[in-house]
């Protein structure tokens, strides 16, 4: 009996463990890091553009990048050099909604934003509770700008320009990247 209960918790566990790691920013750095590009990482900001977004398409029951004007001015809070957005409807789960993105050319060419560094992703259901509506934001080129005239060192440019050291790491133990 104490077995099958260990068994039955040890299970539990590695189920939240996959799901913690699977999270949609994981599931999108996986894609990304496939093809060439940076990770991504969740970002606040970003999250709440994306909700506004996923409601007011579910409150008017529409797909509409537009539904709260442009895109450009929704994403400007962001302070992003780039960003894009990809947007849908009718799939309960982030996983079916990735996939149809990926299989997009347009969605997916979003999803590879080159140099994008962080995403915010949100859904709503309309007031049928029926209906889900995604929408994710993705946004890189963050770098400060600078007095006119001036630039950066040129250490600082190359800097930039490496992949973070734990992107190289092939095993990470005790904070040490080997």
């Amino acid at each position: 009996m104490r077995a099958s209960i260990a068994a039955v918790l040890l299970a539990l566990a590695a189920q939240a463990a996959s799901a913690a790691e699977s999270s949609p920013a994981e599931q999108i750095s996986s894609f990304r890091l496939q093809h060439g590009e940076i990770r991504v990482t969740q970002d606040a900001t970003l999250d709440r553009i994306a909700l506004e977004q996923a409601r007011a398409m579910a409150a008017k029951n529409t797909l509409d990048h537009g539904v709260l004007g442009s895109f450009s001015n929704r994403i400007a809070p962001s302070r992003a050099g780039r960003a894009a957005e990809n947007i849908a409807y009718g799939y309960d789960s982030f996983d079916k909604t990735l996939r149809q993105w990926i299989e997009s050319s347009e969605h997916r060419k979003n999803l590879l934003l080159h140099n994008a560094s962080r995403i915010g992703i949100a859904s709503a259901k309309d007031s049928s509770g029926k209906r889900t509506y995604w929408a994710m934001e993705i946004a890189g080129d963050y770098e400060r700008a600078l007095p006119k005239g001036k630039k950066l060192p040129e250490a600082v440019v190359a800097a930039a320009k490496r992949k973070p050291a734990s992107e190289k790491c092939h095993i990470k133990l005790l904070g040490l990247c080997l």
